[in-house]
């Protein structure tokens, strides 16, 4: 009687495949995976013990260099943490909060559309790969212009935002946010519905909400497992509270509605925008507080709903300009531990799709 011998096999650290510089030792039924074991720290940085070597401001620019696909969200993260810190949460003027959720959704677009065009292209679709990409580049010229980078934009400011947007911003924003659900559907309608694609994702590792709440999932991934979780609706945190928007949820948890679901919050984040457009008041950008920050003494955690899950800052003051201790919660880092399970039994092609589902980015894997 014939027997497969088991390979191993390692899946990184440069394959393209792995969204950054990530290893994964596959064991090898055939082709079929019978065992899969992470390996991470290759990009590893220090940023927490950076945190602690800066004062509170000079941290803000590191942040952008955690998940590198959404800097402005990042950097939101961190100055709300500050902010409450110091207790100034209320004091944030009313156009510097609109401009806030402007940067934020207009990252997570541009998060998404990089998801949405290398899952394509990881299912050999390279037509949905150059059209996501396309409005996806669209957005990181308006935050070229809204920071001077498209991935590090530095914007984001403990009592407010670097400064004000010049009106010609305000009109190639409502320009673009008019022409993106005509884009989406164009994408939308090349991938979603090719029965190719579905037949490669529909039914694949399928994440129950159970094992979903058990490793932890948050954002799109936790939502595409079926639980009605959104911490702008449940928690709203800023002036979430003022926009009507859905909350996609998926039904089945798998690796096709996991694509989907971020492709449906694309076109919430769109309405959040023209909202914002339409309510945004005049007034001033920054708060008055000090030039040299130095928060009582005491610890805050404080998260938003980044493009790929609960980013959250936990920082403890001792009453000096820097933090005595800074902690990073990042969703991809605990949302990769599930992937030797999601991978299991499944087909080494698959794989390479099941990883790309949970949307990681290392840098904030390793941070």
């Amino acid at each position: 009687m014939l027997k497969t011998q088991e390979l191993t096999l390692n899946m990184g650290p440069v394959h393209p495949s792995t969204h950054g510089v990530y290893r994964c030792v596959l064991t090898l039924d055939g082709e079929y995976v019978r065992n899969a074991v992470n390996h991470i720290g290759y990009l590893h940085r220090g940023l927490e013990k950076l945190a602690e070597s800066r004062t509170y401001s000079q941290f803000i620019p590191y942040t952008d260099r955690l998940d590198y696909c959404s800097g402005l969200a990042n950097e939101l993260a961190y100055v709300m943490a500050v902010e409450k810190l110091m207790g100034i949460t209320e004091e944030i003027p009313e156009r510097a909060q609109y401009l806030r959720v402007i940067c934020a959704e207009l990252q997570r677009l541009a998060s998404h559309g990089i998801f949405v065009g290398s899952f394509a292209l990881d299912t050999a679709g390279m037509t949905a790969f150059f059209y996501a990409f396309r409005e996806r580049d669209r957005v990181l010229e308006l935050i070229t212009r809204i920071g001077g980078n498209r991935l590090t934009p530095n914007y984001m400011r403990i009592g407010g935002v670097a400064r004000d947007l010049e009106e010609d911003f305000f009109k190639e924003l409502k320009q673009l946010m008019d022409d993106y659900d005509a884009a989406i559907d164009e994408y939308d309608g090349i991938l979603t519905g090719n029965e190719i694609f579905q037949s490669r994702t529909k039914g694949v590792s399928i994440v129950s909400k159970e094992m979903a709440l058990d490793y932890g999932f948050t954002g799109p991934n936790l939502r595409a497992s079926g639980v009605d979780y959104d911490m702008r609706r449940d928690e709203p945190y800023g002036i979430y509270d003022r926009f009507k928007f859905e909350v996609p949820i998926g039904e089945t948890g798998d690796t096709f509605d996991r694509y989907v679901l971020r492709v449906k919050e694309m076109r919430e984040s769109v309405k959040i925008i023209k909202q914002a457009l339409e309510q945004i008041p005049e007034g001033p950008v920054m708060a008055k507080v000090p030039k040299v920050i130095k928060p009582p003494v005491g610890e805050v955690f404080h998260c938003i709903e980044n493009p790929k899950g609960h980013l959250g800052f936990h920082i403890v003051s001792d009453g000096s300009t820097k933090p005595y201790r800074t902690r990073i919660y990042s969703p991809t880092f605990v949302m990769l531990s599930a992937f030797p399970e999601m991978a299991k039994g499944t087909h080494i092609m698959d794989a390479v799709l099941i990883l790309a589902s949970i949307d990681i980015v290392l840098g904030e894997v390793d941070r």
